[in-house]
């Protein structure tokens, strides 16, 4: 699992790619959170498009983040889902609360 954070003064994109389950997760959650803290941009952008595995573990990696921007009023959104990925969240409710995008 690998990640890739970008930023601009309105989005913080975090790139995914590998597998996501509950081995890594935490260290992908400790280096998005310093990005996001750090910037507290408006938007924040979590791109699946290269991730290749997920277990639930990509739902509360997704659901975490999602709560740190909610507090400071930022958005999220979810892109680059394959189909398999964006059904996935869609059953967890995702869709409620963070825009989701399939490839």
């Amino acid at each position: 699992m690998s990640v890739k954070i970008s930023s601009t003064p309105v989005r913080v994109t975090i790139e995914l790619s590998g597998e996501i389950d509950h081995h890594n997760a935490a260290a992908l959650r400790l280096e998005a959170d310093e990005a996001i803290q750090m910037h507290l941009s408006p938007n924040v952008r979590i791109d699946f498009g290269n991730v290749t595995f997920m277990d639930s573990s990509g739902i509360g990696f997704v659901l975490g983040r999602y709560r740190i921007v909610d507090s400071y009023g930022g958005n999220v959104e979810v892109v680059n889902l394959s189909k398999r990925l964006y059904s996935m969240m869609k059953l967890a409710g995702l869709e409620k609360i963070v825009k989701l995008k399939t490839k």
